[in-house]
């Protein structure tokens, strides 16, 4: 391989990685030929930080009246609920994500949030936004019923499966 082809090739890689970034990709593979016998193979990834699990904080019981909570905030959960179970997955109520992409709680920066907790909603609001490929994807809600738990905080990267929200 000659020197102007190996820059070629880190330019092209470069360009590869860019895109990557760009795109919120965490991967991508590239076959490239350009002769017979002459091919150059590339892949790159890259590892996103683990997501940081919600914290949850027991309500006080002479706390009567509902807590007003920022959209990132986490929400405070009631101590009955706090016994049901520990893996907010496995709760009847749980909305999950239907995709990879970037949770939203609000329709744009600045804006009120969607939900938040303790508000009645209706079969089929919206909750939240979840981001993907530069498409924004609105998740409603499967019941009618009370938001119960918030469990992604604004701007947080989601997995599919992952509980977004508890509605009961």
């Amino acid at each position: 391989m000659t020197n102007k082809s190996h820059e070629a090739d880190v330019a092209f890689i470069k360009a590869l990685a860019e895109l990557l970034r760009e795109n919120d990709l965490t991967e991508l593979q590239v076959k490239r030929d350009y002769a017979e016998d002459d091919s150059l193979n590339v892949r790159v990834s890259r590892q996103f930080p683990a997501p940081v699990a919600p914290v949850q904080v027991a309500a006080a019981p002479a706390a009567a009246a509902p807590v007003a909570a920022t959209p990132a905030a986490v929400a405070a959960a009631p101590a009955a609920e706090a016994a049901v179970s520990d893996d907010p997955a496995n709760h009847p109520g749980a909305v999950t994500s239907p995709m990879v992409g970037t949770a939203y709680l609000a329709p744009e920066p600045g804006a009120s949030a969607f939900i938040s907790v303790g508000q009645q909603v209706n079969e089929g609001d919206t909750l939240l936004i979840v981001e993907a490929m530069k498409t924004m994807n609105h998740i409603p809600a499967p019941k009618a019923g009370t938001v119960k738990r918030i469990l992604v905080e604004d701007g947080a990267a989601v997995e599919f499966g992952s509980p977004l929200v508890i509605v009961e």
